[in-house]
């Protein structure tokens, strides 16, 4: 997939630091005015974890008018958030916003984690650190019923809309096909189902939702042209108590069946 701040103000009189992550939720910096310059801030620490996420992307995350697992926010990424900070004890706050802005987001501290259907891949390694992944997944392609699209190549001359920044966009530049980018998937479907594309390229659990919630619509798969990728939470780098934390919850919910359990029920009734 899928599918990359909170700025701390330094005080004209003293020079603070931003404070290093731990435990399971971010410190925050209190300032100290009457301080020496070279003094280290005090910090206390947070009772919530903040995750990051960009709600678009169903049945992972999205909001919903009924209310969700985290206030409006539902999914199963949503809900194993929730499990985490609560297995550290914490309360889980979300973090809307676009996708491309989360890995930023999370360098910069305005967010202890990124949730969000995110893909592990070599080059996001290289600046954040991902927890075990908790789930596998496919690029795949939707079409209309009647298209005569059948297989990756079969693009090569058609209108493929992918959304900015997801594993699908990345799938079709790698394939050298010109392709139209959207910032949420909705639009994307719009595009596809007024005729505007002829194909949107995005992971599979998502496309079957779309497919279920539109009319004449149907998934196309290639597993020849599409590899399996793992899902994983990220956080910054080197913040290993965090990890840890996060790794241990995930593990338990594997182990017991929990994220299995939350795929079966989000894939029925994840709503936009």
């Amino acid at each position: 997939m899928k599918k990359l701040l909170k700025g701390i103000a330094v005080a004209a009189a003293a020079a603070l630091t931003i404070a290093a992550l731990a435990g399971c939720g971010a410190k925050k910096d209190e300032a100290k005015t009457d301080a020496p310059a070279a003094e280290a801030p005090k910090t206390e620490k947070s009772d919530a974890i903040v995750f990051g996420t960009n709600a678009e992307f169903p049945p992972f995350e999205f909001i919903s008018a009924k209310g969700g697992v985290i206030g409006e926010f539902d999914g199963i990424d949503m809900a194993i958030a929730k499990q985490i900070a609560e297995d550290c004890g914490k309360t889980a706050e979300i973090n809307n916003m676009e996708f491309d802005s989360l890995l930023v987001a999370l360098q910069n501290g305005q967010i202890d984690a990124v949730i969000a259907g995110m893909t592990v891949t070599d080059e996001r390694k290289e600046t954040v650190d991902f927890s075990t992944p908790y789930y596998t997944a496919t690029q795949v392609m939707i079409v209309k019923s009647d298209s005569d699209i059948a297989k990756a190549t079969d693009m090569a001359d058609k209108n493929i809309a992918v959304i900015q920044g997801y594993t699908g966009e990345i799938s079709v530049q790698g394939m050298g096909y010109s392709y139209q980018s959207f910032k949420k998937g909705t639009d994307a479907i719009m595009e596809l189902v007024n005729g505007k594309a002829d194909v949107v390229v995005i992971d599979k659990a998502t496309a079957q939702k779309y497919v279920n919630d539109n009319e004449n619509l149907k998934v196309v798969e290639d597993s020849e042209a599409f590899e399996k990728e793992e899902y994983a939470i990220a956080v910054a780098k080197g913040n290993t108590e965090l990890l840890d934390k996060i790794n241990s919850a995930i593990e338990k919910m594997l182990a017991d069946g929990t994220v299995n359990e939350l795929a079966a029920q989000y894939a029925v009734t994840a709503e936009e």
